[in-house]
């Protein structure tokens, strides 16, 4: 699998779409926004109110929640250059959209007029709104992206997780399609290293981009156990890999095919993330904090009735956008209906019965100076 050729979210505005489907991941951005603003706060004010600001969103996707990121982005620079009494003109603000080069970002330019024409409705009295200029930058964030020390402020959710490649295994990964209680020491041990080869390059990148006392706001979803089979990171693939299995059993997709599969992801607990941090020593951390989000915040609870089945539903569309370009990649498109409903009605069942909760490890830091 070539990673950076199907890794994305499923694009487009129909049904299965992460434009449709990306609530749960908005909530976690939300959630996150005092680290985030309390991080933008102390850059503004070590840069003496910059007329100028550059801000980058690694691995962006796309839909609503991209434009989102910039426009609570841009709201938290101008509410904190008002608190703290600069009421000159605005600074400029550019802010880089990053994900691989198969991202949907015509999805997203469509909707940049729009944003543009919210921006100048949210000016404060007395005051004009922070001018924001979006661009697009297509690649990968294990590799240089920028110019040397050309950025302020960088941003990602939901995307260190992923991996630059599948983990290279010694051993098969029988049965299952990412970390799992029955998956051999071996292929534990690829996945720790990969993300540690992983992490450490953009890291090493970053550093190379970011300003000396520039800032670093990411959120990894991860776990809090030290075990990295716990069930709370490796659940959400244990239903889907249940769900490849049965069609193994019934003669729908083969046996070899499935063993050859593996989620190209790494959910890090807050140690190992602040380990690597200190280890690569660019960066220094100025606070890590874990978070929780249910699998039920998938669901727009203002809008749909509040009941599991329905929860249950919209999770599976929800995880459907996020995996389905890697299963179409690997088991056809004949299959893909099938492997869906099955892998939704894993969901339900799992939700009607447990608590169901995804973790989430937000790390703020500073470049070096």
């Amino acid at each position: 699998m070539d990673v950076t050729q199907v890794l994305r979210m499923k694009g487009g505005d129909g049904d299965y779409s992460y434009f449709n489907n990306s609530l749960l991941p908005r909530k976690v951005i939300s959630m996150t926004k005092p680290i985030i603003e309390d991080a933008l706060t102390n850059l503004y004010c070590d840069m003496n109110f910059p007329k100028t600001l550059i801000m980058a969103d690694l691995g962006c996707s796309s839909g609503p929640n991209t434009l989102f990121v910039a426009s609570e982005l841009v709201k938290s620079i101008d509410k904190i250059r008002l608190e703290l009494g600069n009421y000159d003109e605005p600074p400029e603000i550019q802010m880089y959209l990053n994900d691989l080069p198969n991202n949907d970002f015509n999805t997203i330019f469509h909707l940049v007029p729009n944003f543009q024409e919210k921006l100048k409705k949210q000016t404060t009295p007395n005051s004009s709104s922070p001018r924001c200029y979006i661009s697009g930058v297509p690649g990968s964030f294990y590799s240089r992206l920028f110019l040397r020390k050309s950025i302020h402020f960088v941003y990602s959710s939901y995307s260190l997780m992923w991996l630059s490649q599948v983990p290279e295994m010694i051993s098969t990964n029988k049965g299952n399609i990412y970390m799992s209680r029955t998956s051999p020491p071996s292929v534990i041990k690829a996945y720790q290293e990969q993300f540690q080869r992983d992490f450490t390059t953009f890291l090493k990148c970053r550093a190379d981009e970011i300003v000396r006392g520039g800032r670093m706001v990411l959120t990894i979803l991860g776990r809090q156990s030290d075990d990295p089979c716990s069930k709370e990171c490796c659940y959400v693939w244990d239903l889907l890999a249940t769900s490849l299995n049965d069609m193994v059993v019934e003669g729908l997709i083969e046996e070899e095919k499935v063993d050859s599969f593996n989620i190209p992801q790494y959910t890090p607990s807050p140690k190992e993330v602040s380990t690597e941090v200190e280890k690569e020593g660019s960066f220094m951390i100025d606070c890590v904090e874990v978070s929780k989000v249910n699998w039920d915040a998938s669901t727009d609870h203002n809008v749909i009735l509040f009941e599991e089945e329905v929860q249950g539903y919209n999770m599976g569309k929800c995880m459907r956008a996020v995996a389905e370009p890697l299963v179409l990649s690997h088991f056809g498109e004949s299959v893909i209906e099938e492997v869906f409903e099955r892998y939704t009605n894993n969901i339900k069942i799992s939700m009607s019965k447990e608590k169901t909760e995804l973790v989430n490890v937000t790390v703020s830091m500073t470049r070096n100076r």
